[in-house]
């Protein structure tokens, strides 16, 4: 049975996947207003992982990270990354083709949210109760161009070969 944790994050899992693919429903065409709710979900997703839920774990194990941290952490920085250029359908597979593996595990049996459900079971209403109150993210502009796309590559590669974590922060967008 799932736990708290588990069903929050899950749960959100399933709005994020709707949104997108509400996003793709017509072949070859990326709706914008859904895209753009599911780009705003994601970086709350990904903010409420990397702000409460991951540090909430490394606290439990007395400072040390769960052993999957560091690939979600690169995966984080390519999803975020992808969102930075105006969406096309190569962005948007870029991305479905990652929440594959990602969401696997997070929602797999024993993957993250399952073991935080275990490891922070008495604090896991708390973390849960902070995991909804977190709030929106603050979205840019979209930013397009040589230097977006070679570092999404550069994400994109860490993430897929399992590089080391990530020292760089993502480029800003520029403002338009």
């Amino acid at each position: 049975m799932a736990g708290p944790i588990y069903g929050c994050l899950a749960q959100d899992h399933a709005r994020l996947d709707a949104l997108l693919r509400q996003a793709i429903a017509a072949p070859g065409e990326v709706d914008r207003s859904s895209y753009a709710a599911f780009r705003a979900g994601l970086l709350r997703h990904i903010g409420m992982e990397e702000k409460i839920l991951l540090p909430a774990a490394r606290r439990a194990r007395g400072g040390v990270p769960l052993p999957v941290a560091a690939r979600l952490r690169r995966d984080h920085a390519a999803f975020a990354a992808l969102l930075v250029p105006t969406p096309t359908a190569e962005i948007v597979g870029e991305i479905l083709g990652l929440l594959e593996g990602h969401n696997a595990l997070e929602e797999g049996v024993g993957g993250l949210y399952e073991s935080c459900d275990e490891l922070l079971a008495a604090e896991a209403e708390a973390i849960t109760s902070s995991l909804r109150a977190a709030p929106e993210v603050r979205v840019a502009p979209y930013s397009d161009g040589p230097r977006v796309r070679a570092h999404i590559q550069t994400l994109l590669d860490a993430a897929r070969g399992g590089g080391p974590p990530l020292t760089q922060p993502l480029p800003r967008p520029r403002r338009s």
